[in-house]
């Protein structure tokens, strides 16, 4: 029994990688259109699989989505699973602040969301007052408190949460995330998505 298997280039998985990736960037054909310089009817052709876009016109098409050529036909890529072994995450924080974090997912090229996982000491805090935005315009964030009680502090605004407390904002606004007890530590999990654009 012979097995079919999708062609990774082919026009059918180009043109879903495409429409997937204009759509969560929140653009209409017609916008990502004047922003590649592909006609919207050819650029509805290729979302079809109805053809196979040149070289030229896929690289044109990469940078109206802020792409590079290789990240839109996942040439960087060795499949469709990713796995990242604990030993692999990356680490960071600043220990003066009290904050450390894991990075759990990949660094390699052509993510759109990275899942992070943060503890704050004490009276400890992810950034400064003056701090500015750490992500590109247009991302979102979206943390989970897992342990203990933190505050969000997001373009000015003050935001208490409790252990289970879920909370999405704008990640591209000046914010940090502080733990006002005195003596238990805190712990939450973030998964930032990458120049999702406000609709």
């Amino acid at each position: 029994m012979v097995t079919a298997t999708r062609d990774p280039l082919g026009p059918a998985v180009i043109g879903a990688r495409v429409r997937a990736l204009r759509e969560a960037s929140s653009l209409s054909l017609r916008e990502l259109a004047q922003r590649s310089g592909v006609s919207a009817p050819m650029l509805s052709q290729v979302e079809r699989g109805e053809t196979s876009p040149t070289l030229a016109l896929a690289a044109r098409i990469a940078a109206g989505l802020e792409l590079r050529l290789s990240q839109l036909l996942r040439l960087d890529e060795d499949g469709a699973v990713t796995v990242v072994r604990v030993r692999e995450r990356r680490l960071g924080g600043n220990a003066r602040r009290g904050h450390r974090f894991e990075v759990m997912t990949s660094a390699q090229p052509g993510q759109r969301a990275e899942l992070s996982r943060h503890t704050l000491a004490p009276k400890g805090a992810t950034g400064a007052a003056d701090d500015p935005p750490m992500h590109e315009p247009g991302s979102r964030e979206t943390a989970l408190v897992e342990r203990g009680s933190v505050v969000l502090v997001c373009d000015g605004e003050r935001y208490g949460l409790t252990q289970g407390d879920c909370v999405t904002f704008d990640a591209d606004l000046p914010h940090r995330f502080e733990n006002p007890s005195s003596d238990t530590e805190a712990a939450f999990l973030a998964v930032a998505s990458a120049g999702l654009r406000r609709s």
